[in-house]
């Protein structure tokens, strides 16, 4: 497995935490509330084959900088904060690639700063609100396993969990959200770990009750490719074929035996369709 190297990068809105691996042109990989470490991460480690991966720690997560004030933990305004991270290292365009809230905030930033994507990939995402409008999702109430996922991220939350705990919420967590939870060790064997930001998962929860960009996806124009499992529980595929009948010339990959994870699920067709897009882009 590949060694992440950390560094900080200094920006005009402050200094943040990022790790790198990988060669070739560049590729941005973050999510909305993990905080990652020198272990990588699992999706991240899909591109480091083609492409110099930064993987970055947002505002409130690891070294980074700290929120001044809650707006700063918004959507818009980690894609501001990535936009500097950008600028700071010097590129001219990168490609964004990000699962689940990662995707999320790249829809965003694909809306706002097309311009400086080279491309676009986002995996098991949404342009809107699905907590409240899917009862196929698991954070829907009427979802029969709504009550164990909030409970597992309540207590992964928590700051004094050991190691040991908080390995095991993770895996039970996760095999909700896998077509064959019985496959969960032979698709997480990896010494990757990685922490969760209360506070940017709480003001998350809040903002995506009135989160919905829908009628903005035609401003994006980078070359985008939305990828989705058909059984995905967290954001079903519904919202990834939305989305891609919204954006110009979006290419959709749906991945007939997977749930929120299919560059672990069915790595090898992943790995095809990612190749493609890159190609063509």
């Amino acid at each position: 497995m590949k060694k992440w190297e950390r560094m900080m990068v200094e920006t005009d809105r402050g200094s943040f935490e990022v790790f790198t691996a990988g060669e070739g042109d560049p590729l941005c990989v973050t999510h909305h509330y993990s905080i990652f470490n020198d272990t990588g991460d699992y999706f991240a480690e899909e591109f480091t084959g083609t492409h110099k991966v930064i993987l970055v720690n947002l505002r409130e997560a690891g070294g980074s900088e700290k929120a001044q004030e809650h707006y700063q933990l918004s959507l818009l305004e980690t894609v501001f904060d990535l936009e500097a991270i950008r600028d700071s290292l010097g590129y001219e365009k990168w490609i964004f690639a990000g699962h689940s809230t990662g995707g999320i905030l790249g829809i965003v930033y694909g809306i706002y700063f097309s311009d400086s994507l080279k491309g676009l990939i986002a995996v098991g995402a949404a342009a809107r609100d699905f907590y409240t409008f899917s009862e196929e999702c698991i954070y829907h109430s009427s979802h029969p396993q709504f009550g164990t996922m909030q409970e597992y991220n309540e207590r992964l939350k928590q700051a004094d969990l050991s190691i040991e705990e908080r390995k095991d919420i993770s895996m039970n967590r996760i095999k909700l959200s896998l077509y064959k939870p019985e496959l969960y060790h032979d698709y997480f064997n990896k010494n990757i770990h990685k922490g969760l930001s209360a506070i940017r998962m709480n003001f998350m929860n809040r903002e995506f009750q009135i989160f919905d960009v829908t009628r903005k996806l035609k401003l994006i124009s980078a070359p985008t490719l939305i990828m989705c499992g058909k059984h995905d529980v967290q954001c079903p595929v519904e919202f990834s074929i939305e989305m891609a009948e919204e954006i110009r010339n979006a290419e959709l990959a749906v991945f007939e035996n997977s749930n929120h994870y299919p560059f672990l699920e069915e790595n090898g067709l992943f790995k095809k369709e990612v190749s493609l897009f890159i190609n063509r882009i």
